[in-house]
């Protein structure tokens, strides 16, 4: 399985979401998910997110979810590109693609990712007025 991670402060770029991807004649689906900063945190308007994250540890436990994705679905690639720092509403905070031969496996490991680096992944949110 192919794999990029990137933590970084930049604005997430998703002007080509299919650019990288993994795709080969035994590909069936890509499954793109990004996570937009909204204006309202625990009911009340924010006006950003700030985020932040012991980035060695992150990137470990990234790779820890990736290697279980690996074994649990026949996933061809997954690129993922966190976002820390100040991210204003409006803006990703999160992106995600993922290539499997058929799309429940690739929305399966989106889902999985997703769920469970909200658990053990160390990126902190705070939000701001």
């Amino acid at each position: 399985m192919l794999r990029h991670l990137s933590i970084s402060s930049s604005p997430i770029d998703q002007a080509g979401p299919l650019q990288g991807c993994h795709i080969d004649a035994a590909t069936g689906a890509v499954v793109c998910f990004t996570g937009i900063v909204r204006g309202d945190e625990e009911g009340r308007t924010i006006a950003a997110l700030d985020y932040e994250t012991f980035q060695k540890m992150a990137e470990y436990q990234f790779h820890l979810l990736f290697d279980q994705v690996e074994k649990q679905w026949p996933v061809k690639s997954i690129r993922l590109v966190h976002r820390i720092g100040r991210v204003p509403v409006g803006e990703a905070s999160i992106w995600m693609e993922i290539a499997a031969p058929h799309r429940e496996e690739a929305f399966a490991a989106c889902q999985f990712v997703i769920s469970e680096m909200k658990i053990r992944v160390p990126i902190w949110k705070k939000a701001l007025s």
